[in-house]
């Protein structure tokens, strides 16, 4: 285990909060409730920003950006989406300090310098987007308008925790406008899919993919697309949503099109996202009491190399002898590091590399050098084995690529496991306070909905695609259901 780092038995929440700052991935700023991304924890978003960005671009989406500021008078014309952030916005009302004449060496804000308009720090970018693309459209040749972009949003929280909900934080939000209400809708239902590839693919998580219920909808969506995922400690987190707009941003904005016969009609939206708090996701769907687990496709160190020596000479001899292994690794795109500083022990190494997740390491000293041979120990299953140096590099591609593929199993059979069908509000009760979701009938009315979050604290993560349809009575009322919906606790 890591030097003080909790156990996820005894105190999940102390657990993922020291993982963070000892695997040196995020640390608290001077401003509360920002966070400060440290190179190891940004080289992860980097290579996820990578990955979704290739995705987007691939789906025919071109990246753009716009202001960080949002004039009131134009966040507040699409009045639910509004409404819905109103409780968050950072509000910049001046534009000047000057000296503070009853404190020296100190400022104050100038009363002279007050905006003529105050602006929103941008919470979300619909209303700067939309009030920007009504100068782009005119007519149906600009359609479909596929633009994203990757920025920082701030939403003024009073609870904060490390990338699962900081007051600034890192995304990226898409913005399409559409000539038909299908093609918007094939869109949204695009987008998601995209999202849950990626989760699934390359962070080796398994969500769940399904629409919001209306009170949990987006603030300004007809309808919400989201992938959940489950942790380890039973809660469910949103990964990802994909918002059907309908005609709302484009009526609030005037944002019209002609036609090919020539009438005006406005414009379908849509706008989708994830965040840094994927990074939230990824170390707590994997991580154990060592440290953290990555999944291959996403360290930022796929192979570490530890070399055992006491002289340089030896050191020589290793790097000679690892020579042919390193350059078919490179070779391979595989992520590598010889960690050859002498200031420290191998057996701190070892741990400090446990530590921070990655996927492969191996051990190399003279004795092995003789005998032609390498220790490769893998992070996902702590398994150590001798392999021959000769033919190390192919197997250890294979190697990478089963890692993989088991952290994403283990990760599925902890839902699956965590999954429980419900009949009665007494096995509710008792499902919710085992974790995991929870699959019950509910009545449909947001009435039932809040009910139960009063008395459970537990929501409705998402009414899942596909989703069978089968008669039953809602847990809480009684009333006839024509399907289950997923219920968790959540971050």
């Amino acid at each position: 285990m890591a030097k003080g780092l909790p156990t996820r038995k005894d105190d999940y929440s102390a657990w993922y909060n020291e993982l963070v700052k000892q695997a040196d991935l995020a640390e608290h700023s001077a401003v509360r409730g920002c966070m400060i991304i440290k190179p190891y924890g940004f080289a992860i978003w980097e290579k996820m920003q990578r990955i979704l960005d290739d995705k987007f671009k691939e789906t025919g989406h071109s990246n753009a950006y716009f202001p960080l500021f949002v004039p009131k008078s134009l966040f507040e014309a699409e009045e639910k989406n509004a409404e819905g952030f109103a409780k968050e916005c950072a509000i910049v009302t001046h534009y000047r300090l000057k000296n503070d004449p009853n404190k020296e060496g100190k400022l104050m804000v100038d009363p002279e310098a007050k905006l003529e308009e105050e602006l929103i720090v941008r919470p979300t970018s619909e209303a700067v987007i939309w009030n920007t693309y009504k100068g782009w459209i005119q007519s149906y040749r600009d359609l479909p308008l596929l633009i994203n972009q990757w920025a920082n949003v701030v939403r003024w929280e009073m609870r904060t925790r490390l990338f699962l909900r900081t007051s600034e934080f890192l995304w990226q939000e898409g913005h399409t406008a559409h000539a038909t209400k299908q093609e918007a809708i094939d869109e949204t239902e695009q987008m998601v899919k995209v999202y849950a590839d990626f989760a699934e693919n390359h962070m080796a998580l398994p969500v769940v993919q399904g629409l919001k219920t209306e009170s949990e909808r987006f603030a300004g969506a007809e309808e919400t697309y989201c992938i959940e995922a489950l942790m380890q400690d039973g809660k469910a987190l949103q990964a990802g949503t994909s918002h059907f707009l309908g005609q709302n941003f484009a009526k609030a904005f005037d944002v019209k099109f002609a036609a090919k016969d020539n009438k005006l009609d406005y414009v379908w939206g849509t706008s989708w996202g994830v965040s840094t708090r994927l990074m939230g996701a990824l170390i707590m769907a994997h991580s154990d009491d060592e440290g953290l687990v990555l999944p291959p496709k996403l360290a930022p160190i796929q192979v570490v190399i530890v070399p055992i020596y006491k002289k340089e000479e030896d050191l020589e001899q290793i790097k000679t002898a690892l020579a042919p292994l390193t350059k078919v690794l490179k070779a391979a795109n595989i992520s590598l590091k010889l960690d050859d500083r002498d200031s420290f022990r191998p057996g701190f190494k070892f741990a400090e590399w446990e530590l921070k997740g990655v996927p492969v390491r191996l051990a190399i000293g003279m004795r092995d050098v003789e005998n032609g041979t390498i220790e490769v120990a893998r992070r996902d299953t702590k398994e150590k084995m001798s392999w021959q140096l000769e033919g190390a590099g192919e197997n250890i591609k294979q190697l990478l690529e089963d890692i993989q593929q088991n952290i994403y199993d283990k990760a599925l059979t902890f839902r699956t496991s965590n999954t429980t069908e419900v009949n009665t509000w007494e096995e509710f009760e008792k499902a919710l306070d085992a974790g995991g979701f929870v699959s019950a009938h509910w009545d449909g009315t947001a009435e039932t909905e809040e009910q139960i979050q009063d008395k459970t604290k537990a929501t409705i993560r998402c009414v899942p695609l596909n989703n069978p349809q089968e008669n039953g009575t809602c847990i809480l009322t009684g009333k006839p259901s024509k399907e289950r919906v997923l219920f968790a606790r959540a971050y």
